[in-house]
């Protein structure tokens, strides 16, 4: 066990979480990003195929440093509501080491300290690998992106990026000192 938030256990990923990681991410893009993404890709969006991604992923059996840690956060009565990702930075040029690659929370139990948690267990795992800072993309559309903000984050860089035929807008938030971050969010710990 890595920590609690509101009931919930945040935990590394195990195997058998890969269908439930799946659902959590298909339901919180249908959710995010309806209207701002094509209805198309929502649609096709598949929990039999990401359940098979994730399983690969939780495995070990994608490419090397693709997804580095997986987190789940886990009700009181065992059910997956929260996924995250994190490892080295994909891009190094914006003077942060790590990357939150991935951070949903079932919209059931968001506002509940989940995201908060599951952000502060990749940030306590990756300083624990030596990075010093991290940063994460998410679409500038997103209302999610206000919670990077407010969990101190600053905004290091934009751009845009044609997904599915689409222009979109993404925003990099940063945090430079993850121990300082730690220090103040309370302890966290990487399983």
């Amino acid at each position: 066990m890595t920590g609690t938030a509101a009931g919930h256990i945040v935990r590394r990923a195990r195997p058998e979480d890969a269908k439930a990681c799946a659902q959590v991410y298909v339901d919180s893009w249908r959710s995010a990003y309806a209207g701002v993404v094509p209805d198309r890709v929502l649609l096709r969006m598949s929990y039999r195929q990401q359940a098979s991604q994730w399983a690969a992923a939780i495995e070990g059996r994608t490419s090397p440093g693709r997804w580095g840690a997986i987190y789940v956060a886990e009700s009181v009565d065992g059910e997956i509501v929260g996924v995250s990702t994190c490892g080295a930075a994909r891009t190094p040029a914006f003077g942060c080491e790590g990357e939150i690659f991935t951070l949903y929370v079932a919209e059931d139990h968001q506002g509940l300290g989940v995201g908060r948690k599951l952000l502060c267990t990749g940030f306590a795992g990756l300083a624990a690998q030596g990075c010093p800072s991290a940063l994460v993309w998410v679409l500038s559309a997103n209302p999610a992106r206000f919670f990077y903000t407010a969990m101190g984050g600053r905004k290091v860089a934009e751009q845009k990026e044609r997904l599915w035929g689409v222009l979109l807008d993404q925003d990099a938030y940063g945090w430079d000192d993850l121990a300082g971050f730690l220090s103040r969010h309370g302890p966290c710990s990487a399983a």
